[in-house]
This record gives structure tokens, C-alpha cells and sequence, in this order.
């Protein structure tokens, strides 16, 4: 049996489908959510921390011999290079009154603020899938007001579709610790704060803006 030195996005993935499981059944198999398989195939060079880790090479050495081979075939070869419009995700920046809804992601070592956010898989609506994962993640239940505009990510590569969206109920709550630190209510007056304003897609700053 191969040993994985470092489980990555990418090798995880390649687990995933040497197991032959869909995300919903992985995260299952894993214990963890199946936000956090679909961000590990949005960002296949993610490092995982050492908790993940763990899970992962546990995962591997009960998978038994044919997943084993099958893994060890799908890891030979390049992996392909993705398209920056193969991906998609929708994200939601949520206002309630002066202050706008954030969340602090794990990843790469460092802990980074965003906007909260949600793969969107084939034939779903990207304005749905800003509103489930907001839930999903915070607890918040919101209505999309209208698209900020789109672009690909410069840091993922991923397609993003922006929404401005109002909170109609819900207090921000982590309900996704594996991936995230923290959920919170800013001021938008202070959002830089959080992220420095070049790494902010410009529509959301003039958005915020106007409806102060």
C-alpha cells in the first residue's frame, strides 16, 4: 500500500473517486459536510490541516486493496488543468441595517474573512444556491435583492457570481466548524478591516455604498 505524505484537495478528490462515492456519500463516509467536498474540488491545491489529515489516511487504509489500486492509477497521471469557467460559485454579501454578514475560513495555514458562498452544481440557480449555503453555513435566512455582477476569481480561478442580499431572519452562527473559525455581523463601515479593499470585487464596494 502507497502512503500519502500529504493529503491535498486534489489526492482527496481522487479518493472520492477511486471510492466511486458522490460528494454527498464522501462527506458522509468522512464525517464532514459536503460544502467542504465541493470546496475541495474548487481548490484541488488546498492543503489539508492535520485533523483532516488524519480522517483522510484513515479513510485510505480501510478503503481495502481494489480502491487502493484504483487510487494509486488515478494518481500517476497529470492532473488536468481546469478551465476558469468549469467552476462556479455564488456568493451572498447579506446586509442587515448598517452591517454586513461574514464568515472566516480555515485554509493554506491562514485564516481569511469572505463573503459567505456555495459551489454551484449543474442546472441549479446560482441565486438559490447563495441563499442555501448562507444558511447552511451562518444560520441566516436571506432574499437576494439583485446580481452584483460576475468575474473569475483571482484567487480560485472559479467563476463568481456576486449577489446583494437582504437578512429577513436568523442570528449569525458557525454551523460549519470544520471549515470555519468564525460568522459575524460587520460594519460595513469597518469591512475592509476584514478584507483589504483590492481583494473586494468592485460592484459589492459601490453596492455597500449606495445603500448606506
Amino acid at each position: 500500500m502507497d502512503v500519502v505524505e500529504t493529503w491535498t484537495a486534489r489526492t482527496a478528490c481522487l479518493l472520492q473517486q477511486a471510492m466511486r462515492l458522490t460528494n454527498e456519500a464522501f462527506a458522509e463516509h468522512l464525517g464532514i459536510s459536503e460544502r467542504t467536498i465541493s470546496r475541495w474540488h474548487a481548490q484541488p491545491g488546498m492543503t489539508h490541516r492535520t485533523e483532516v489529515q488524519q480522517i483522510l489516511d484513515t479513510a485510505y487504509e480501510q478503503a481495502g486493496e481494489t480502491v487502493q489500486r484504483r487510487f494509486a492509477l488515478l494518481l500517476r497521471p497529470p492532473a488536468p488543468r481546469l478551465e476558469a469557467q468549469a467552476l462556479r460559485v455564488a456568493i451572498a454579501v447579506v446586509l442587515r441595517g448598517p452591517d454586513v454578514l461574514l464568515v472566516c475560513r480555515r485554509g493554506d495555514g491562514e485564516l481569511r474573512w469572505q463573503f459567505p458562498a456555495g459551489m454551484v452544481k449543474p442546472g441549479a440557480a446560482p441565486e438559490s444556491v447563495a441563499v442555501q449555503e448562507t444558511h447552511g453555513e451562518t444560520g441566516v435566512h436571506c432574499t437576494i435583492r439583485e446580481q452584483l455582477g460576475e468575474r473569475v476569481h483571482p484567487a480560485t480561478g472559479v467563476l463568481a457570481t456576486y449577489y446583494l442580499a437582504d437578512h429577513l431572519a436568523g442570528d449569525a452562527t458557525n454551523r460549519d466548524p470544520l471549515e470555519n473559525v468564525d460568522v459575524a455581523f460587520v460594519p460595513r463601515s469597518a469591512l475592509t478591516r476584514f478584507i483589504p479593499a483590492d481583494q473586494i470585487f468592485p460592484p459589492i464596494l459601490n453596492a455597500l455604498e449606495a445603500t448606506v
